[in-house]
């Protein structure tokens, strides 16, 4: 299924089942998006992705950072990060995406990617550290950027295009049967900035 031109509904669940995904379109303002994109590229303690695959790790182009409450420790791909102490920026869209979505976050996962040639494959938020079927607020800023979801069983796809400024929420079951993935595109040549908001267990 294809949402790319369905307007923004926040109240509308955009997977057919096994979980719920909610896209609140553009919540800031071209000047305010823009602003907090170049404050976050500036910012924000950027440090190239790793991979530890078959015991050997892996330098990714694609760019991360990991803030928090407190020192959470959070692991994927084998790779263990310690969360940074809030920024100002971080605190402040903190703030505004649990006022639009009534949840509520201890740490934010943020990627880079430099241009369209950098992506994301298929893959789910399941880690132990995150709290079970916990929203996930992903906030984009930057180049306008197509986003899927598969069903792990049925393979049915959703995709959509995530606009600069934007929130999407990722909760229920989601994780548990449907994967997600940003494919790597020729037409966008700027940077994209995402933020993850996600609960953290301890």
């Amino acid at each position: 299924m294809n949402l790319f031109d369905y307007p923004a509904n926040p109240t509308l669940n955009l997977l057919p089942k096994d979980g719920t995904v909610n896209y609140f379109g553009k919540i800031f303002s071209p000047e305010e998006a823009d602003n907090y994109l170049n404050r976050l590229l500036t910012n924000i303690a950027w440090k190239n992705d790793e991979a530890n695959i078959f015991g050997k790790t892996i330098i990714i182009k694609r760019k991360v950072a990991w803030y928090g409450d407190q020192e959470f420790e959070y692991t994927y791909s084998n790779i263990t990060k310690k969360a940074l102490p809030w920024t100002k920026e971080l605190l402040e869209l903190k703030t505004t995406i649990e006022a639009e979505t009534g949840e509520t976050f201890n740490s934010c996962l943020l990627n880079l990617y430099h241009t369209g040639e950098e992506g994301m494959a298929w893959h789910s938020d399941g880690e132990k550290d995150l709290k079970k079927d916990g929203a996930i607020g992903s906030l984009s800023f930057g180049a306008e950027r197509k986003f899927s979801f598969k069903h792990k069983q049925t393979k049915e796809i959703v995709s959509m295009v995530l606009e600069h400024g934007s929130l999407l929420i990722m909760k229920g079951t989601t994780q548990t049967h449907w994967l997600h993935r940003l494919p790597p595109t020729n037409a966008a040549h700027q940077a994209r900035v995402n933020l993850t908001f996600r609960t953290i267990v301890f």
